[in-house]
């Protein structure tokens, strides 16, 4: 058996954090992604899935993805570089560049590896990345990898991001980095501000689109377009696929010398295998529904003002989002999870979110939305949330 010489310091830490309210454990889900799942055994109606338009287990994905399997087989077998860039990974490169109004794309096999990626493929030393504090943690993580400094700004306050850019005036360049939709909050950056900071001092702008993707904007294009931004005012964008898209791995949208640079630079993307090519053919599959069925984002948009209604008449404290992401703040830790639990037992599963994932005194229930849930589900969600709430 393997164990650490320092084992007993590591179970006492353990120890702390169950006693904090802040273990985390994982769930075994059996059968396909949805709102109707059987988790631990347990069937459950679920509000803590990313797959905010439904399509994780559509027909037409699937199917797509077993045709690929039947011509390329399972696994790529190399990076990119050598011999996985298969002829399903350029399609989708090219497909996504059309769709995102970009003029290339990048393939990363997962977000967390785009993030990393593009943030110390384009920086070195001398250099400066400006974060939002409530950044996710791959983009912090990307920040802390690369040798440029990193200075952060409080959450959405762009009067300090502008002082920020002032104190990195020294910097050889400089990077402004933010979530679209930030997926604790489910609020969405101010983009259209950002980019005229970045253009008065000079800077560029990088934006993880993992929640916005598929979901806001025309034909759910995301940030950029929920915006309307003009194509000279675009930042580089990060999108996730096993989102919104409901398949997997992640691009790198921007200019041609961008991605260039990513090809020879990105060490997360040079040093890995290349995700099975049938996961590019289903997300072509899926890339089409998520333009041509608009019917989703509407149907997610009456479900979103039906819970916001629900939950302010009950009292509830929400966060300003017009997204699927609805948090609802609770405060204490244990308070938090004691809900969670309350809701669970009804069969209802809600994720129960707590530090360090989101500040000191704000653990929250994450509520997230999805285009298959039906209004009567919301309505069932918000009566076991007044009672539940209620103790």
């Amino acid at each position: 058996m393997s164990q650490l010489p320092w084992h007993e310091e590591l179970n006492a830490a353990l120890s702390e954090r169950k006693a904090a309210g802040r273990y985390r454990q994982s769930r075994l889900r059996t059968g396909e992604q949805g709102v109707n799942i059987v988790v631990d055994g347990k069937p459950m109606l679920s509000f803590c899935s990313n797959d905010y338009l439904g399509l994780a287990a559509h027909s037409d994905i699937k199917q797509a993805f077993k045709k690929a399997i039947d011509k390329e087989g399972v696994g790529s077998g190399a990076a990119h570089l050598l011999t996985g860039h298969s002829h399903y990974h350029q399609q989708l490169e090219e497909a996504l560049a059309e769709f995102t109004g970009q003029q290339r794309v990048l393939l990363f096999s997962t977000g967390y590896m785009a993030n990393l990626g593009v943030i110390d493929g384009l920086l070195s030393r001398g250099d400066m990345v400006i974060q939002d504090k409530l950044n996710h943690a791959s983009l912090l993580d990307g920040g802390r990898l690369t040798e440029a400094e990193q200075l952060r700004f409080p959450h959405a306050d762009m009067g300090r991001l502008h002082k920020r850019l002032h104190t990195a005036a020294h910097a050889k360049h400089r990077l402004i980095v933010s979530d679209g939709v930030f997926s604790m909050d489910g609020d969405i950056a101010a983009l259209p501000e950002m980019m005229a900071l970045a253009e008065q001092h000079r800077a560029a702008v990088l934006i993880d689109d993992a929640h916005g993707f598929g979901v806001i904007g025309k034909g759910g294009r995301g940030t950029v377009s929920h915006y309307n931004l003009a194509a000279d005012k675009t930042p580089i964008v990060v999108g996730t696929l096993g989102k919104a898209i409901g398949t997997g791995g992640a691009f790198v949208a921007a200019d041609e010398v961008v991605i260039e640079s990513l090809i020879q630079k990105a060490r997360s993307y040079v040093y890995t295998t290349a995700q099975p090519p049938a996961i590019a053919a289903a997300t072509l599959a899926s890339l089409q529904l998520v333009e041509n069925e608009n019917w989703r984002r509407e149907q997610l948009q009456d479900l979103i003002k039906q819970f916001r209604q629900g939950a302010e008449q009950l009292g509830l404290e929400l966060m300003p989002s017009i997204t699927p992401i609805q948090p609802i703040v609770i405060g204490d830790d244990k308070k938090a999870l004691a809900i969670g639990k309350s809701l669970e037992d009804k069969g209802l599963l809600v994720g129960v979110i707590r530090p360090p994932t989101v500040p000191n005194n704000t653990a929250r229930l994450r509520v997230t939305l999805s285009a298959s849930h039906r209004a009567e589900d919301i309505e069932k969600l918000l009566a076991a949330l007044e009672l539940a709430c209620a103790h």
